[in-house]
């Protein structure tokens, strides 16, 4: 149950930052078009980031190695982000996704077979305030 919320939650923010940018291209100039399309790119990634770590959380005590793989194909969809934005808000943003992905990786050396993964769903969150035009 708390998978699915989980997933709605992704699913939302992705939806919301889509929404809000494709709303922002309609009706601004181009420094806000731009700003628009780094928004679009970016809640793609991290819809999918965020739902690859959740259901790895989910089934680490049958699979503890989906974790790491999980962290690992986020860690490069964020840098993929990193490398195509000129957007000085955005790259924040995906900076501090990379913080809160890094603080779930030091949890999980740390022994912890549970980690607290709201803080990526925070910084998910973050971005949508960004993409507000």
């Amino acid at each position: 149950m708390v998978a699915i919320r989980r997933r709605r939650r992704t699913a939302a923010v992705a939806a919301t930052l889509a929404a809000v940018a494709l709303t922002a291209g309609l009706t601004t100039g181009c420094a806000a078009v731009d700003k628009a399309l780094d928004c679009v790119q970016t809640a793609d990634a991290i819809a999918d980031s965020v739902t690859e770590l959740q259901q790895a959380v989910d089934s680490a005590a049958n699979d503890p190695t989906q974790i790491d793989e999980s962290l690992d194909s986020i860690d490069k969809n964020l840098g993929d982000i990193g490398d195509k934005t000129d957007n000085a808000d955005v790259s924040k943003a995906v900076d501090d996704l990379n913080k809160a992905v890094d603080n779930v990786r030091t949890s999980i050396k740390n022994g912890d077979e549970t980690p607290d993964i709201s803080p990526v769903t925070d910084a998910a969150g973050e971005l949508t305030k960004v993409c507000t035009p």
